[in-house]
């Protein structure tokens, strides 16, 4: 199964108050939560590229999977991880106390990030 497509944001759950303890300002937040994002993903083998287009911001990612390379977060910081893949459809990622967790279901991608007992999840189709 192959993670290449464009997806689209469809719905998110508990967005705000996961920002706001990522630690992002709350204008950005606003902005954020009305605005479809994209996921660009072009997946070769077990090289990844993934961009996120949330209006004007632009969040480029990539990595092999299974070894160490650096993600931009949603802050801007950027941090060391190691992505891994369970299954065919399934990719784990821990940053900084960051779990992710991004799932291909079909023509649908559930995006679940955890911080403590705090979830957020979004879920995007294709497009």
């Amino acid at each position: 199964m192959s993670f290449t497509g464009k997806y689209e944001l469809q719905s998110q759950e508990n967005f705000e108050p996961f920002m706001k303890a990522l630690g992002l300002p709350d204008d950005q937040i606003q902005k954020g939560k009305d605005i479809k994002s994209t996921t660009e993903i072009v997946q070769d083998g077990k090289k990844f590229k993934v961009t996120v287009t949330t209006g004007s911001r632009v969040l480029k990612n990539e990595f092999t999977i299974g070894e160490e390379c650096e993600i931009e977060m949603l802050t801007g910081e950027k941090a060391k991880a190691i992505v891994q893949m369970e299954g065919n459809n399934k990719l784990i990622a821990n940053v900084k106390g960051l779990k992710s967790v991004t799932e291909l279901s079909g023509d649908t991608i559930t995006h679940t990030m955890m911080m403590g007992d705090l979830t957020c999840k979004r879920i995007s189709k294709r497009v």
